[in-house]
């Protein structure tokens, strides 16, 4: 039986700007969400450790599941401790979850939005339903104890912002104080950065990985990927790289009649590359033809890191050999005007020979490949 492996992404479009978001909410009214503000009152609320462990806890789930190490508002209100691709019923039992502080502050008058209970649910809503998300590089990092200084994203590609340095003595006394903060600063000690998200509407390549062809013949796996650089300020996270085959698989025509039979069919899936991960060989198991015959002669190629946008197609074509002849099937690949084309072309099925590695070098990447 023909093996059509095939990931379907559904794209949700997150319209943000660099430093305001803003989303409706149920009263239909545009809710504007600052992420200086959200910055500031995470620096203002009584923060204690239980409440460091619970976004550590979120943002090393969302990492295990392939994405940035980010935690989202909707989650922090919603399923505290929750990584991004985990299951809300996995959320964490936490005494006084860092959305009690929330609110208990938003009541207090924290904020210009009101201090009455529609106005705060008014307000906790438009979080909830915006892209607002605490991103902690380097999270894995942490010793467990050292609070950290809250910035936020300030857009334009900057690299560098102001932050809220949260000091705790032994007595409990809090101070907080106005620091600079670049990437060096957040290698070296914690730092949480309130930013929009980008890629929690994808499925990333860690929920593939490991499978296998069902099929009796061969099939090429991605066995490593490669990123040398970073594409985007620290502040926005990791990069978020779409590698998209389009290919004729497992074409094995014997007449003219049998061309009609077969469709071009494309292979979708997004890999996370956290900062530090950059210029490390990531290993993988992903299965990118299901059924490569000697019929298949080229392949489409295309790898973009996104950035969002309008979606586009890339006009492609894939090649099969029948009867001493080349025959070429169109594809249309989608992608994001805004996105950085890091490669595109076609791959000849030659460069793959059996049971042997193969890297091949395309632009920023370089990406391992085997066929068995």
């Amino acid at each position: 039986m023909k093996w059509n492996y095939v990931f379907k992404l559904f794209f949700t479009l997150l319209l943000c700007s660099c430093s305001r978001i803003q989303e409706v909410g149920e009263s239909d009214e545009i809710q504007d969400v600052s992420l200086s503000e959200v910055a500031r009152i995470l620096s203002d609320l009584p923060l204690g450790p239980e409440h460091l462990a619970e976004v550590h806890d979120a943002v090393c789930s969302s990492s295990g599941n392939g994405y940035d190490e980010e935690y989202l508002m909707s989650s922090l209100f919603n399923a505290p401790g929750c990584g991004v691709g985990s299951s809300t019923t996995k959320a964490g039992s936490y005494p006084h979850p860092l959305r009690d502080l929330f609110r208990d502050y938003l009541l207090a008058g924290g904020t210009k939005a009101g201090s009455t209970h529609a106005d705060v649910e008014a307000y906790i809503n438009s979080l909830i339903n915006s892209s607002a998300q605490l991103y902690w590089p380097f999270s894995e990092d942490w010793d467990g104890k050292t609070y950290p200084i809250v910035t936020f994203d300030p857009g334009y590609g900057a690299e560098s912002n102001y932050g809220y340095e949260i000091k705790v003595g032994k007595d409990g006394v809090r101070v907080i104080d106005s620091v600079y903060v670049d990437e060096s600063v957040a290698e070296q000690r914690p730092v949480w950065v309130i930013n929009t998200n980008d890629d929690s509407a994808f499925t990333p390549l860690e929920m593939y990985t490991g499978t296998k062809s069902e099929t009796s013949g061969e099939s090429l796996y991605m066995k490593t990927f490669k990123a040398k650089r970073n594409y985007d300020s620290w502040f926005g996270g990791a990069s978020e790289y779409f590698v998209k085959i389009g290919a004729v698989d497992g074409f094995k025509a014997s007449s003219d009649e049998d061309l009609r039979l077969y469709t071009p069919t494309v292979t979708d899936f997004m890999i996370s590359v956290r900062r530090r991960d950059v210029g490390k060989e990531l290993p993988f198991e992903v299965l990118l033809l299901s059924e490569v015959t000697d019929q298949m002669d080229k392949v489409a190629f295309l790898i973009t890191e996104d950035d969002g946008g309008e979606t586009k197609n890339w006009k492609c074509e894939a090649q099969v050999k029948f009867k001493s002849k080349t025959y070429g099937f169109d594809i249309d690949i989608p992608y994001k005007d805004k996105d950085d084309i890091v490669w595109r072309g076609q791959l000849s099925m030659s460069m793959f020979p059996s049971r042997k590695n193969v890297v091949g070098h395309f632009g920023d990447v370089e990406i391992g490949f085997r066929k068995e």
